[in-house]
């Protein structure tokens, strides 16, 4: 599904469903900023969603575009009474949710939107007056492969320019980051010089083995540079 703004089809999820470790660490790297009103946008097959239900919250408002994707969502969050489902794209429902959320999550999905500036104004307009915003987006332009392409990323965001903009949608940045210094190479490498996809066998690998050893020493030992790259921005 798609819009003037949104160049998503969710042909990334397959192979990060796979990825339990790696949606841990963003629980646990968000979980302080929750509150009790959260949204997910971009929430795919739920596979995010499920961890922030597990924390303290009353409500966990769950935005998906994907005609596709939204079937299963569904299927997946039936049995939590405190989970909303919604199949839209999030700026053509925030005006319903003005100064609503207590947080809001873009985990992978503000790169697939064209005009992320004007994203940001409908997330500044729908937190509540102390409310927060957790972005997780690839990072290093110089890492954007044709996978990037191919499912949608529209770019991969450098620190300072991601805290730029944000700022300049009126939030104040409370800190942001690289993660995922030692995947660079291998990402480089598999999916820049060869031109290869993201393949979930391997995907699995990584983060059962390889992720948990460098999450770990990344949380002592904060990188200057990664494959990725959180920010949390209050209004």
């Amino acid at each position: 599904m798609q819009s003037n703004n949104f160049n998503y089809e969710g042909k990334d999820l397959e192979a990060m469903s796979f990825a339990n470790n790696y949606y841990a660490s963003l629980i646990r790297l968000f979980s302080p900023y929750l509150g009790e009103h959260v949204a997910e946008i971009g929430a795919g097959t739920g596979s995010l969603s499920t961890l922030i239900l597990k924390e303290n919250i009353s409500e966990l408002t769950v935005v998906e575009p994907s005609a596709n994707l939204f079937p299963l969502l569904c299927e997946n969050l039936k049995e939590i009474p405190n989970a909303v489902t919604i199949n839209s794209f999030f700026h053509e429902i925030s005006p319903d949710y003005q100064s609503h959320f207590d947080s809001i999550l873009y985990v992978n999905v503000l790169e697939h939107i064209k005009d992320d500036k004007i994203e940001l104004e409908h997330i500044r307009k729908s937190l509540n007056s102390n409310g927060y915003v957790c972005i997780f987006v690839p990072a290093l332009s110089w890492l954007y492969s044709d996978f990037d392409k191919s499912i949608g990323h529209y770019r991969r965001y450098h620190k300072e320019d991601l805290i730029s903009l944000v700022k300049a949608s009126g939030l104040n940045v409370i800190k942001a980051g690289y993660v995922d210094f030692f995947g660079i190479f291998p990402w480089y490498l598999s999916l820049v010089i060869l031109k290869n996809k993201l393949n979930a066998k391997h995907v699995n690998l990584y983060d059962k083995y390889i992720f948990p050893v460098t999450n770990f020493i990344e949380n002592i030992f904060p990188v200057p540079i990664g494959k990725n790259l959180f920010l949390i921005a209050q209004k």
